[in-house]
């Protein structure tokens, strides 16, 4: 199978923006570029005026089965033509500029997209060359800019990155999945009263081998271990556990011609 056929099965997902590169430089970086597409559900790739012309073979290998984004990506000589036929445009912007814009986060400028494409909008977003990024005649053709909040003093981030963040950010727009989960595998997550159940059994065995003979500290060691078992996800599987543990340890101390050991000092 081969690395184009790899890619076969990736397609448009509704009405996502258009990435848009303006004259790449590198055929590796176009190739990273859809990768990064592919990731956060974008298809539509337009190239304008790309420095070493297209196709370049290096693009498909750094694509790593993305290949159907760049079989169908189109080329335009100018920014112009290549946002002609969208109605909103956004454009990346690393450094100010003396340019009078609304300027949003690539979190603000995904949300401002979706609400776009929901009304059934086509939208783009441009990114610059990878040496200098979009010059001011490229960012005249948006209609927001778009700045990372990243590390003032390193904001550096090449092309596929840039591409990545705001690919991440579209699709955690509508992303549903919880941002923490417990993964129990064939268990599942103890009740209350499973984890009651238990601490009774192991409070019984703690007073009958004398680990709570001390009666004025008692409650407060009992209430240590309840807090310490209540707090935690504990599954039923580690309750079993936990309950044959106890169990064997209260068999081997009734055990005949077994002689309690004294504590080690």
């Amino acid at each position: 199978m081969t690395g184009r056929d790899r890619g076969a099965e990736i397609g448009p997902i509704g009405n996502s923006p258009v990435v848009i590169l303006v004259r790449p430089q590198l055929a590796d970086n176009v190739g990273a570029v859809a990768r990064a597409m592919a990731n956060g559900g974008l298809f539509h790739l337009r190239l304008v005026a790309p420095r070493d012309g297209w196709p370049q073979e290096k693009a498909w290998r750094m694509a790593s089965g993305a290949d159907r984004i760049l079989d169908e990506l189109t080329l335009h000589e100018t920014v112009a033509d290549a946002v002609a036929d969208l109605h909103h445009v956004a454009a990346t912007c690393p450094r100010p500029r003396h340019i009078v814009k609304p300027v949003l986060t690539a979190r603000g400028a995904a949300a401002e997209l979706r609400t776009a494409a929901a009304l059934d909008l086509r939208c783009g977003i441009l990114f610059g060359p990878e040496r200098a990024g979009l010059d001011v005649e490229d960012m005249a053709m948006a209609d927001m800019l778009v700045r990372f909040p990243l590390n003032p003093a390193f904001m550096s981030l090449n092309l596929a990155q840039a591409v990545m963040v705001m690919a991440y950010e579209w699709w955690s727009a509508v992303e549903e999945t919880p941002p923490r989960v417990l993964m129990t595998n064939e268990t599942k997550v103890a009740t209350k009263g499973e984890l009651e159940n238990f601490l009774g059994h192991l409070i019984r065995e703690l007073d009958a081998c004398g680990f709570l003979r001390n009666v004025p500290k008692r409650p407060g060691m009992v209430r240590n271990l309840r807090h310490l078992f209540q707090r935690g996800e504990v599954t039923e599987q580690e309750l079993r556990t936990l309950h044959g543990v106890i169990t064997e340890l209260a068999h081997g101390r009734n055990a005949p011609g077994v002689r309690e050991t004294p504590p080690s000092k």
